[in-house]
């Protein structure tokens, strides 16, 4: 049994690059027309509200635009993940990002001749948010293909430097588009960015998966696997709990800058265009720094040192009377943001093997995607009541509560795991014919050890049960023996032959390290039964099930 090859770009035989992720032409191909693309949408979101406005100026249809765009994304994000992990990713991605290629497209057309009106103005925005939540994981597995694993740091905080540019660039250019010429042009320049994008993901070529030997799984059933993975991946919990506990408090200033420009400093759009520039420069500064601070402080105090910049930048925005030091604010929010972000992703994906990547990265996608729109509306609610400095004063506040509280949690624990599929477990037969769909299936595994080692082999059992568990067994549990001292039994239930089949593929060698540890105090080898349930046939015209013997293999 075999699984989906790795993920990860292998280095140059020449070693690395003296230009660093940028000596990778497809890294830099990739980024040069994300860039692009990311300043399209910039200047298509800006150009959507200020068009809702214009055609239906009531609130409630000017909010209904976020909502369209958001909801797909808390929707669908984790099943997209499924499917990444299952199809070719790139396919994946070329068929996402021509769906919303070819929506913009339609929409432009429709702008330019008059056309538009709220609801197919809402309607083209969710189906573009769906376009965006299907790409979005997908995404997630191109950048660890694209360089080797040495130089992921570096590339998601390019990215996210990237990023936060075009975002500030492009609203200032839909703006000016809009003044200069008319409302159409923001989206004929979203439509060149989709195509720019497309043709990269098209002229570039993914590393080859190796051959399947399994069939694929099937999409409710990867959902669940992945949400099970993810919910017994301790590495995995904790970066979810430390990127919640951030975004939640960091959203503030993301949410009421629009009114720290507006409101106290009594300025207009060019000051707002002005800080989010700055957070843009802030984020190249924190993307060339990070290198040189994760050498020294390592990902932990990395994070508690971006953490602090954010509560700083909070603090600054909330006395800020003066652009200088609302400039200064953004300068520090964007490099903060940007070494949160990166070790925050670079944390889930050294955490995560190749088969359940795209799901694993989808639901920190989901925790940041809620944790942004659940802070941004209650902060936007409290500053109603409370006023503007009195409420990111409360952000930078639960922001520290947030960072002491989840100290505990640590990130990129994983980086020095070999999660490369083991491949050690030797085929089975069965005496009677069981089909893949056909379960649950009940495993015990016997083991006899010394009662001595009773206490540590446990412990180690407890490690493995972790492992089960998160490479598809729904309930798992260990038992010993009352009338036999020294005899400890494994149980756990899966859902079906394949399930079985694929759990067995997904053992990694960090997983095969840590069953050595437990198989270290054992007096005889394990002994494995695999116990399938019958099928239930029902008879026409009775109510009582038919049941076949069920099968099992010692």
């Amino acid at each position: 049994m075999t699984s989906q090859s790795g993920a990860e770009a292998e280095p140059s035989p020449g070693g690395r690059s003296r230009w660093g992720v940028f000596g990778n032409l497809a890294f830099t191909v990739i980024l040069v027309a994300s860039s692009v693309s990311n300043v399209g949408i910039a200047m298509f979101d800006t150009s959507m509200g200020w068009l809702m406005t214009g055609l239906n100026p009531d609130p409630l249809m000017v909010s209904a635009v976020q909502v369209a765009t958001m909801l797909p994304m808390f929707l669908l994000t984790v099943p997209a993940g499924a499917l990444a992990d299952i199809f070719d990713s790139r396919r994946l991605l070329i068929g996402a990002q021509a769906m919303v290629a070819a929506i913009s497209i339609a929409f432009a057309f429709t702008v330019s001749g008059g056309l538009a009106r709220p609801a197919n103005l809402l309607l083209t925005t969710f189906a573009l948010g769906v376009g965006g939540a299907i790409a979005a994981p997908v995404w997630q597995l191109v950048t660890p293909k694209l360089v080797p694993k040495e130089d992921l740091d570096s590339a998601i905080a390019i990215n996210n430097a990237s990023y936060s540019v075009s975002r500030a660039i492009g609203p200032a250019l839909g703006g000016f588009a809009i003044a200069a010429w008319s409302i159409d042009v923001p989206f004929w320049c979203y439509c060149l960015g989709n195509l720019a994008i497309v043709a990269a993901v098209v002229w570039w070529r993914a590393p080859r998966r190796v051959k399947e030997t399994l069939p694929a799984e099937r999409l409710n059933s990867a959902v669940r696997t992945g949400l099970r993975y993810v919910r017994h991946n301790r590495d995995m919990d904790a970066t979810l709990v430390r990127a919640v506990a951030f975004f939640l408090f960091g959203s503030a200033y993301w949410a009421l800058l629009p009114l720290v420009a507006r409101g106290q400093m009594h300025n207009g759009a060019a000051t707002y265009g002005a800080l989010l520039g700055m957070i843009g420069l802030g984020s190249i500064a924190g993307s060339l720094a990070l290198n040189w601070l994760k050498e020294r402080l390592g990902p932990d105090r990395l994070a508690t040192v971006a953490t602090i910049g954010t509560i700083g930048a909070l603090v600054m925005y909330a006395a800020a009377q003066a652009l200088s030091l609302a400039l200064a604010a953004s300068l520090v929010a964007g490099a903060a943001w940007t070494i949160m972000m990166t070790t925050l992703f670079v944390s889930a994906q050294v955490a995560l093997p190749d088969w359940v990547r795209g799901r694993g990265m989808a639901i920190l996608l989901t925790a940041y995607f809620g944790a942004m729109t659940l802070g941004s509306a209650t902060w936007g609610k409290v500053a109603s009541v409370w006023g503007l400095p009195t409420t990111l004063y409360a952000a930078a506040a639960g922001a520290f509560v947030g960072m002491v509280v989840t100290w505990r949690f640590r990130l990129q624990s994983a980086a020095g795991l070999d999660l490369t599929p083991a491949m050690h477990w030797r085929d089975r037969t069965f005496v009677q014919p069981v089909d893949d769909d056909q379960g649950p299936v009940l495993v015990t595994v016997e083991y006899r050890i010394d009662p001595a080692d009773r206490p540590p082999f446990l412990a180690a059992m407890q490690e493995i049960g972790f492992e089960r568990k998160r490479d598809g067994a729904f309930a798992w549990n260990v038992f010993a023996d009352a009338g036999e001292v020294g005899r400890i039994v494994e149980v756990f239930l899966i859902q079906s032959l394949l399930e079985l089949k694929h759990l067995r593929a997904r053992v990694t060698k960090a997983d095969q390290i840590v069953e050595a540890e437990a198989h270290k105090f054992l007096k005889e080898p394990p002994k494995a039964e695999f116990l399938v349930a019958p099928k239930r046939n029902r008879e026409k015209r009775g109510k009582l099930a038919i049941l076949q013997p069920a099968a099992v293999e010692r």
